[in-house]
């Protein structure tokens, strides 16, 4: 396998599902930071939503799986702390499919992604993961998550 298999490792990537949201993959999360062919194998870059992030794991497990079913076994994962992951690696794409999923998407504030209501409680500061909040829309009366902007 050549540098130039890189486009190739990136396409494969992107049809990895976030293991907590599968309505994205994890390149469309922007977890995945580089692509790199170094010394015959390639380098991939996994950046954490956060430090304690417990789908860590199963991002390298899916990525690995992935890779090999491909038929590609000269890769290596790198976690990289810095920079910190941010939501603002998120495209407006990624954003729009959160909303359509049932999650509203990071942005300055939380809006019903049932009706688009910005008349909302918020229920906790946490929801099924800690970078998503628990709210409830007063008008469709509906719960809903909401992805923190980090």
């Amino acid at each position: 396998m050549q540098s130039g298999k890189i486009a190739e490792i990136w396409t494969l990537l992107g049809t990895v599902p976030d293991p907590e949201i599968p309505a994205i993959s994890v390149v469309e999360l922007g977890v995945i930071r580089d692509v790199k062919f170094l010394n015959n194998e390639f380098i991939i870059s996994v950046t954490p939503t956060y430090s304690g992030c417990p789908a860590v794991k199963t991002f390298q497990d899916d990525i690995k799986t992935q890779l090999n079913q491909n038929k590609i076994h000269n890769f290596k994962i790198e976690i990289v702390y810095k920079p910190a992951w941010t939501t603002d690696w998120m495209s407006n794409e990624t954003k729009e499919k959160l909303r359509k999923y049932g999650i509203s998407p990071p942005e300055k504030f939380a809006q019903c992604p049932q009706c688009s209501s910005t008349s909302i409680e918020l229920i906790s500061e946490f929801g099924a993961t800690a970078c998503k909040s628990l709210y409830k829309c007063k008008d469709c009366l509906e719960p809903f998550e909401h992805f923190k902007c980090i």
